[in-house]
């Protein structure tokens, strides 16, 4: 009789826990796919797994991907891209059809449990976009209703520039132009639906914007002695990241959700970059990866000074350094992995190894030096071109050494004349903001491309 009292009660305890939603503090990974040279699908899983991760993030609903999650108590998060959100929004049976072909013929094996719906859309679209976000959403649940699944949570993941304001945590406040019309009726659906507000949090980016200011040790939970109050609730912080994690968690309590969870969609370090991306290196990504999961899966669970003891679950971004993404040099390198499956350094996403027991790391380097831009390796002939030319009307007299007769003029090529005129652009403009990207064409190199009498303008890092 008391075994079977027992039994009653763990079953209730276990139905009451779900019926909550009741998530643990376990730490994912994200598996993002921009690479030219990244292993296939089962070899990834079998890597996922090596590094302890109890969840992962894709960015689309990639079957080959689920196929090979089916059956390896993985917990997934699939995504609607981002161009398929409005039709989504607009059309119930293109929504249901979606369900059906992606979600449908993997579930339950494949343990699918969140559906997000885009990704960054405030970010990165158009307003024109933005009304068709919490339709999308409504339409999806819909979707998963007729399916009869219903364990899958809907979200979408924001950025931190959905905030008007973040500092102190205390005053987080949406921005103007979505917090009535986007952001509130998302809250409503989140609450209503008892989903998260899915967060991409990246103290790195906070951190690199002004070095001068922000505290390196601060951001990567290393700091013993520096720590930021907040006025008005004198909640003393000792990171970035619960900063950043707290603004979210009062912005969303002014529209009148005080109780939404919080899921960390991304976060990381990148562990390399463009020469001059100061602290973009192995150590620093390593010691703030580590130091999330340590934090992440604590027991008893921290939480943040807004939310004590509320978990956050997580993804660190991400699974693999992806050679295809745009942008600065850090963002192809955020990876765990190498695209040939080592690790960039040791580390264990269940939390349960001990520091000393992980690898050491190098030491933090940055490059100290001259340095030159150059056109990119791959780059569009025909872009590069235009960009040569934008580079050579913005200054007075950047460019008239690979004029006819002048000493770089040879080779007369479009790519030759852009490695110059890329690096005597950037030697001009960069202390006023001038930049060695052109829109992905160029690359920074320590490797003078000088030759014979053609000597290249450099910037010193």
């Amino acid at each position: 009789m008391a075994m079977a009292v027992i039994s009653l009660f763990i079953l209730f305890f276990i139905s009451f826990s779900i019926s909550r939603g009741e998530i643990s503090g376990e730490v994912g990974v994200n598996y993002g796919q921009l690479g030219s040279n990244l292993p296939p699908a089962r070899t990834s899983v079998r890597l996922i797994q090596s590094l302890k991760a109890k969840r992962v993030k894709i960015y689309d609903a990639n079957a080959e991907i689920l196929e090979a999650l089916r059956n390896t108590g993985i917990e997934v998060s699939i995504m609607l891209p981002n161009e398929l959100v409005v039709n989504a929004s607009t059309n119930q049976t293109f929504s249901d059809q979606w369900v059906g072909s992606n979600v449908v013929p993997f579930y339950p094996q494949t343990l699918i449990r969140y559906l997000l719906v885009g990704n960054e859309l405030i970010s990165s679209t158009g307003n024109e976009t933005w009304a068709h976000i919490v339709p999308a959403m409504h339409r999806i649940s819909h979707s998963l209703k007729v399916f009869g699944l219903h364990k899958v949570k809907i979200g979408t993941p924001h950025a931190m520039d959905v905030l008007q304001s973040s500092f102190p945590p205390s005053n987080g406040t949406f921005r103007n132009d979505i917090a009535f019309h986007i952001m509130k009726p998302m809250l409503h659906f989140l609450h209503k639906t008892r989903s998260f507000f899915f967060l991409d949090v990246y103290p790195f980016f906070a951190w690199a914007s002004d070095p001068a200011q922000i505290n390196l040790s601060y951001t990567l939970f290393e700091s013993r002695n520096i720590t930021v109050t907040d006025p008005l609730t004198g909640s003393i912080y000792t990171n970035l990241f619960d900063q950043m994690v707290d603004a979210v968690y009062f912005a969303m309590k002014r529209l009148g959700y005080p109780g939404i969870r919080i899921f960390i969609a991304e976060t990381g370090w990148p562990n390399g970059g463009d020469l001059d991306q100061v602290g973009a290196n192995v150590h620093n990504a390593a010691t703030y990866n580590r130091n999330i999961v340590k934090r992440l899966t604590r027991n008893p669970v921290l939480g943040t000074p807004a939310r004590p003891g509320s978990v956050l679950p997580a993804f660190i971004f991400s699974l693999y350094n992806e050679n295809l993404k745009p942008g600065l040099g850090s963002e192809r390198h955020f990876g765990l992995l190498y695209p040939n499956g080592s690790r960039v350094y040791d580390i264990d996403l269940s939390g349960n190894t001990p520091e000393s027991e992980l690898a050491p790391v190098p030491p933090a380097m940055d490059y100290k030096g001259k340095a030159w831009c150059v056109v990119a390796e791959g780059a569009n002939v025909t872009e590069v071109a235009a960009a040569l030319s934008y580079s050579c009307s913005q200054g007075n007299g950047t460019c008239d050494p690979i004029q006819p007769g002048h000493p770089c003029f040879k080779p007369d090529s479009v790519t030759s004349h852009a490695d110059y005129a890329f690096s005597a652009y950037w030697a001009q403009f960069r202390r006023v903001g001038g930049t060695c990207y052109f829109n992905g064409l160029a690359t920074q190199t320590a490797k003078d491309p000088s030759y014979g009498s053609c000597k290249f303008p450099s910037v010193t890092l």
